[in-house]
């Protein structure tokens, strides 16, 4: 089934997190938005799921993880992260695989804008993260991950794109980012590669991304 972006009417600063119904019903990312646990319940009960089966995080900035603890509460869920984490119970790492709805994705540990952050690539569909999106104010069709603030590294972001444009299969056509619109590449005039390509490129002119921040 097609991810739902659960966070879609939040009213204040949320990263994107998306419900994937399937074999292992997944939410990718938390976000900030208050009350995201009920939009989730009836999510599930429109795609006539029974519980939520797991969330898995890209990473654990507060934006991705401010309703965690709501959601885990709420549900019975496994929580799959790549850095410690008081409920976390699966611990997931570069090369992992792990069932995402009803597709496998690939782990691909992608640091740069966080050192835990992770990307999932599957055969069809890539959750970005904050590593690489679509559209996010600077860029609208290919734009990296901030880098400015303490802890980032521009350098080890570069490494991460070439990293998911070596791992990313021809026939994924689908970016689901932390940030900005979904990517289909049937809606729009590029591949997904050509998306990443060019925010790759972007990335290594060392330019601030934000000249103003």
């Amino acid at each position: 089934m097609e991810p739902i972006t659960v966070t879609a009417d939040a009213e204040e600063f949320t990263c994107n997190a998306y419900l994937v119904p399937g074999e292992a019903t997944t939410l990718v990312d938390a976000g900030t938005m208050p009350g995201v646990a009920d939009v989730i319940a009836d999510a599930l009960a429109d795609a006539g799921v029974d519980d939520l089966d797991r969330v898995v995080l890209t990473h654990q900035h507060h934006d991705h993880v401010g309703e965690l603890d709501a959601v885990l509460d709420r549900f019975d869920a496994t929580l799959y992260a790549n850095a410690s984490h008081p409920r976390r119970d699966v611990t997931i790492g570069d090369g992992d695989e792990i069932l995402v709805g009803d597709e496998a994705c690939k782990v691909v540990y992608t640091p740069g804008h966080a050192d835990d952050h992770i990307s999932l690539v599957g055969d069809e569909r890539l959750y970005s993260g904050d590593v690489v999106v679509y559209n996010d104010g600077a860029f609208d069709d290919g734009s990296f991950g901030r880098t400015d603030m303490a802890g980032q590294s521009r350098e080890r972001l570069i490494e991460s794109l070439h990293t998911l444009l070596d791992r990313l299969p021809d026939t994924v056509d689908a970016m689901f980012p932390g940030h900005g619109d979904v990517y289909r590449a049937s809606d729009g005039p590029d591949t997904v590669r050509a998306v990443l390509e060019r925010a790759t490129e972007r990335a290594e002119r060392r330019e601030p991304k934000y000249p103003d921040a």
